[in-house]
């Protein structure tokens, strides 16, 4: 599983028509006639929550937990995000991410191996989104802090291009660095389900990102297949 790296200004208008005709025979009244119609809201706020039941844990190229070809003993990674609605297309992000086995034991507790949280700022113009984010990753008693920058377009095949800067090592037992993550994902809709099928090349700036002496260029290249269900019990008020 990749770390997970998601508005418009709130409008109300009131939209009048002018229906009908001045006629000008004598005895004939002027008919005016005026349709006041509102705009639908847009929502505030939207949330997604997933719960993942991962093989390996792989983040940006580096199987984590050593699992190799083993496929047994996955991890369970839920995450949470909200994304707020703020003027001039703007939009402010806040998400959390965790890693939940018990392959070694935990320095937070239970099971909980990691948790990662995240807050950032988002921006659309047209079908371009930007967006960047802090995230604090928490894990074997130190906190390693990242800095993404991602440029998105939103049309067939969806490309993105994501700047994921580590300006702090915490337990990584690497450097810091820049990986610069190229990608795109064809959607289909089967009913109120949608599969994604993502696609995505990584490239390595900066030597030792990953402990064991990785060297920049090109880092890794993943395909997967994602599938969206959408909860709308919340109302489109609230997303």
């Amino acid at each position: 599983m990749m770390k997970p790296v998601k508005s418009s200004v709130l409008t109300c208008a009131l939209i009048a028509s002018l229906l009908g005709t001045a006629a000008s025979m004598a005895g004939d009244a002027t008919t005016t006639t005026t349709t006041i119609t509102p705009a639908e809201p847009e929502s505030k706020w939207a949330g997604t929550l997933n719960l993942d039941l991962n093989s390996h844990f792989v983040s940006y190229g580096l199987d984590v937990w050593g699992d190799g070809n083993d496929l047994e003993g996955g991890t369970f990674n839920p995450s949470l995000e909200f994304t707020w609605s703020l003027p001039a297309n703007f939009s402010f992000i806040l998400g959390t991410w965790w890693d939940m086995n018990d392959k070694v034991p935990s320095s937070i507790g239970g099971s909980l191996q990691e948790v990662d949280i995240w807050a950032g700022l988002g921006y659309k113009i047209g079908d371009l989104s930007i967006t960047g984010l802090y995230q604090n990753w928490m894990y074997a008693s130190g906190n390693e802090q990242i800095v993404d920058i991602k440029f998105a377009y939103a049309c067939f095949l969806n490309p993105s291009l994501t700047f994921h800067n580590r300006v702090d090592p915490g337990a990584s037992g690497g450097s810091n660095g820049t990986v610069i993550v190229a990608g795109i994902s064809h959607s289909v809709e089967a009913g109120p389900v949608t599969f994604s099928f993502p696609l995505n090349v990584a490239y390595f700036v900066d030597d030792d990102f990953h402990p064991g002496s990785i060297d920049s260029g090109l880092g890794y290249g993943s395909l997967g297949v994602n599938a969206t269900y959408a909860l709308d019990f919340l109302g489109e008020d609230y997303g």
